[in-house]
């Protein structure tokens, strides 16, 4: 038995590169970027230390899409994947590795106005998607209006017991 498990908390540390596999279609979608931890922790002398890690995120499709649409530089995320380390000859003949983490969970983190992502002002604004055919727009359905007066009930008018309940009701 083996477990390959990684779990991070950490802020982003570029805009996602994005690249289509299969051309402009959508099916195969993959997104990169960087994710930066920090340790934070004292030292024998008392002083704060930092170490940051850095890590190379991989996200295939849904999760690509995700990170397409809402994640910029400074996003804080939860990503919850597995280690892979992939190696490759370099153009002089060296073999060269890097080690990435494949998303299987992401969760953006945060206030919305912490996230550069969901700002609507100056920052990137997901494009507005038509329903495809057999469904239907989502919309927001209706609020009542806050009234901040407090209702007014009335007493209800006291029934008459007595002539409520006619003898011929038994059950027995």
């Amino acid at each position: 038995m083996s477990l390959n498990k990684v779990m991070l908390i950490g802020n982003v540390g570029r805009d996602p590169e994005v690249r289509y596999l299969d051309g402009n279609s959508g099916n195969a979608k993959v997104a990169t970027f960087t994710l930066a931890t920090t340790e934070r922790y004292r030292d024998r002398n008392g002083e704060t230390r930092e170490n940051t890690e850095w890590h190379n995120i991989v996200a295939w499709r849904g999760n690509a899409d995700v990170a397409e649409r809402f994640i910029r530089k400074g996003t804080q995320l939860f990503i919850e994947g597995r280690i892979r380390t992939r190696s490759w000859d370099d153009q002089t003949g060296n073999k060269r590795y890097t080690t990435e983490i494949i998303v299987d969970n992401l969760q953006l983190l945060g206030k919305k106005s912490d996230n550069p992502g969901g700002q609507q002002q100056g920052g990137y604004q997901a494009p507005a998607q038509q329903p495809q055919y057999g469904q239907q727009a989502y919309s927001q359905p209706a609020q009542p209006a806050y009234n901040p007066q407090p209702a007014v009930l009335q007493p209800a008018a006291p029934q008459n017991v007595v002539n409520d309940m006619p003898d011929d009701d038994l059950p027995f």
